[in-house]
């Protein structure tokens, strides 16, 4: 009994043994997932997204270009229009009208211009005037001061007719202080017979 017991002892033993020693030599499976793969609808979407994306940063680059362009031209327009105005007032302070030897008359050349510059300070009515007197050197001062100013004057009356307020003219007579050609002869007598003007901002 002994015997039997002990052979059954051994037969289990062996028995355990050859079991586990399978079951350890055994292949172990891996379960290997495959990658998913995206639909050909989320494949759809995807590039959908990503080109509304791109169409979309195309548009603000567009946006921010057109801007840019936009904003150059105004300052472009601004500084012609500034130019403009600047050669404006300069071919209107350029132009002085001319005057007979001891006379404040205005000639009929004198009253064109001066009907151009009425035009000019109509269409510019934040511009003032002020309208000085010249003489040539011949006659006193005082003589040529207050013939300076009667030149002056005249040209203020020609232009309140036209319609220029009184109130954006002022005058000043230099008399012969500022001759605009320093010689002592009849042509530069003639340059020095004069009214200039200059505008007022």
């Amino acid at each position: 009994m002994r015997q039997r017991m002990m052979t059954a002892v051994i037969a289990l033993t062996f028995i355990s043994s050859s079991f586990f020693f399978m079951v350890s030599c055994a292949k172990k499976q891996v379960q290997v997932s495959e990658p998913v793969q995206p639909t050909t609808q989320e494949m759809q979407t995807e590039e959908e997204d990503a080109k509304a994306k791109a169409e979309e940063e195309a548009r603000k680059r567009a946006e921010a270009e057109a801007k840019a362009e936009a904003e150059r031209q105004a300052r472009l327009r601004e500084l012609k229009q500034t130019q403009k105005v600047a050669d404006e007032i300069r071919m209107f302070e350029s132009e002085s009208v001319y005057f007979d030897f001891d006379k404040a008359d205005l000639k009929p050349e004198a009253q064109a211009t001066l009907r151009n510059k009425a035009d000019w300070l109509r269409m510019n009515p934040s511009y003032a005037l002020r309208i000085e007197g010249h003489c040539d050197e011949r006659g006193t001062n005082e003589y040529n001061l207050a013939l300076g100013e009667r030149r002056a004057h005249a040209a203020k009356k020609f232009l309140t007719a036209l319609g220029i307020s009184d109130d954006r003219i002022s005058t000043i007579s230099y008399g012969e202080e500022r001759p605009a050609d320093p010689r002592s002869n009849r042509e530069a007598w003639a340059k020095n017979r004069r009214d200039e003007f200059k505008l007022i901002q």
